[in-house]
């Protein structure tokens, strides 16, 4: 299984804006950080905030934070938000499989239960699992956030 470079840039938007804590950022600053297109990142953006993930403050001073606590925030819940698609294979599509032993395969049923595992192991890890250690995260956008800016 791969996840869509969308979900990911999903991850990564709400990563930033965890370690951000309640300062405002743009999505220019994020781009930028990421070296992710502006454009790539608006139509997410605005997904991530009729989410309840990301709030958007308006006017000239406004820009974006996390609309709820990371603790708050599971990266499975994040992942099953984002795909599009979470069929491995067409037989556990809702829709037009054409495979010819679907009533009979043993196959299904072990994707399934893989899946299932899969979004339950990411379950278990919130949004701020994922901003440990802080400091060191940080470090690794080429802008280093201050040290006002880093959520404790």
């Amino acid at each position: 299984m791969r996840l869509t470079m969308y979900t990911d840039y999903g991850l990564r938007v709400l990563m930033y804006l965890g370690l951000r804590g309640d300062n405002l950022t743009t999505i220019q600053e994020i781009a930028e950080q990421y070296g992710i297109s502006k454009n790539h990142l608006m139509k997410l953006v605005h997904e991530l905030g009729q989410l309840g993930y990301v709030e958007t403050v308006r006017g000239k001073n406004g820009g974006l934070r996390l609309g709820r606590r990371p603790d708050q925030i599971t990266v499975g819940e994040i992942v099953r938000q984002l795909e599009p698609d979470m069929a491995l294979v067409e037989c556990l599509q809702a829709t037009d499989v054409q495979c010819q032993i679907v009533k009979d395969c043993i196959l299904r049923p072990a994707l399934e239960d893989a899946l299932t595992r899969f979004l339950e192991t990411l379950d278990g890890y919130s949004l701020a699992d994922l901003l440990v250690p802080a400091d060191d995260l940080s470090k690794a956008f080429p802008v280093t956030l201050g040290p006002t800016d880093q959520q404790a």
